[in-house]
């Protein structure tokens, strides 16, 4: 046997997440979403240990507008370890991308598994349970093996109960446990702990997902593990190219400038993409928000051309920018709940913006509705959902002129901000004047 070292890359790694939690809290919905990032169009498998509830997100043939996921589906209704280990072969053979187990917690107590095992080799030997356990434990090494061995990416579920310590007479609750061989989430890279849609990330070895909170975690946190991985792409250049890019608007500049601080990159390094000279990205979203914001607010005049004024007056300023760090210190009990984003959803398909696709249309919908430019549905307080909420549910309840409608209010809104912008820098440009 030679023993040689080769030169190690991140690229040679893949993703090894751990969805835990109690039934109906949002792992498999989650485990579905954080693949389609993590896939990159490559194809997904789930292995269905739940009663072929999976099948619920599938996509229905024929009604895109109830959305839905693409991915290969596997029932499995005996959860013995060889038949995991017997379905990640498959899914290596057939080339999938990522691979969903849902949920790994069956192959430890369920139907066949490794308890399972155990108490029928233990009855039928001298040695009992304890002996027994030294059939059991090559048999799940070898499932772990062929898990962490995959050659795509592996997200596990795993169901919670409630963990209690007894001192004496009294009997204290702990917290939660994954029903599981307890460490079995040391063999992950990832783990995060849901409650009704939301995440908590208590296990990492990637940095900028340390401590995170997160709705719905999805592709954008797919992408920031794929970047820790060495396989995504630069998070710095997708927002430069979206600077450069024709029809920048104010409202978008805002965006990708809390996308810059969510990813703590406003600092990051760049040369500037018209002088070539060193800049840091945060000055650079704030200088072309600056040069696009009198423009797409100007007062139209009798030939036409938009009225100019200086772009300065109307910078982005770091109260605006900065905003997510001001709604990081809102209390948690006023910030957007998870039952309120899950019914956001199901509205926004009622007026026509439940696609994947119209995610830009249903954030602009959104800050015309409460009064402010918002990044994503996550930074809404509670209040501010009530509202948007009301309005998509009168809008809803319209039937077939449903979408038209909405889409009619959502203009008018717009045109309306767009006038009184215009007035403004009307005045302003006549006090300038005076």
């Amino acid at each position: 046997m030679t023993f040689t070292f080769t030169p190690a890359t991140r690229e040679q790694a893949r993703a090894r997440i751990g969805l835990q939690g109690p039934a109906g809290c949002g792992k498999t919905k989650t485990a579905l979403r954080l693949a389609e990032g993590l896939a990159q169009g490559g194809e997904i498998g789930l292995v269905d240990t739940e009663r072929r509830s999976a099948l619920k997100y599938a996509v229905v043939p024929g009604k895109p507008e109830l959305g839905g996921h693409a991915f290969g589906h596997m029932t499995m209704d005996t959860h013995d370890p060889r038949n995991l280990i017997a379905a990640v072969r498959a899914a290596e053979e057939a080339g999938l991308a990522v691979l969903i187990v849902d949920s790994w917690s069956h192959f430890w107590n369920g139907r066949g598994g490794l308890l399972s095992i155990v108490e029928q080799t233990g009855s039928n030997a001298r040695a009992g349970t304890f002996g027994a356990w030294k059939d059991a434990n090559p048999i799940e090494q070898d499932m772990l093996d062929a898990m962490l061995n995959f050659r795509g990416h592996l997200i596990v579920t795993l169901r919670t109960k409630n963990d209690y310590v007894i001192e004496g007479k009294t009997v204290t609750k702990v917290g939660t446990k994954a029903v599981q061989r307890e460490g079995a989430e040391y063999e992950l890279d990832v783990v995060m702990d849901m409650v009704e849609g939301t995440a908590t990330v208590t296990k990492t070895r990637y940095q900028p997902l340390e401590g995170m909170v997160i709705h719905h975690p999805g592709e954008a946190e797919a992408e920031l593990i794929l970047e820790q991985l060495g396989q995504g792409v630069d998070p710095v250049q997708v927002i430069v190219d979206e600077l450069v890019a024709e029809g920048l608007t104010y409202q978008r500049a805002v965006q990708l400038y809390r996308r810059a601080e969510d990813r703590r990159i406003l600092g990051a390094d760049l040369l500037h993409p018209t002088t070539g000279q060193p800049a840091k990205l945060g000055d650079v979203i704030r200088e072309y928000g600056q040069a696009v914001k009198a423009p797409a607010t100007g007062v139209t005049t009798g030939t036409g051309e938009e009225e100019y004024t200086d772009p300065s007056a109307h910078s982005l300023s770091d109260a605006e920018a900065s905003a997510p760090a001001v709604r990081s210190a809102t209390p948690a009990d006023d910030r957007v709940t998870a039952p309120q984003m899950r019914m956001m959803h199901a509205l926004f398909t009622r007026v026509g913006l439940g696609a994947k696709e119209d995610r830009e249309q249903r954030l602009q919908a959104t800050s015309l509705i409460i009064g402010r430019p918002i990044g994503s549905a996550n930074e809404l307080t509670v209040d501010e959902a009530k509202t948007l909420l009301d309005t998509l549910g009168a809008y809803g309840e319209r039937g077939e002129s449903a979408a038209a409608d909405f889409a009619a209010m959502v203009q008018g809104l717009a045109d309306n901000a767009t006038r009184a912008a215009g007035d403004a820098l009307y005045v302003a440009a006549k006090q300038s004047a005076a």
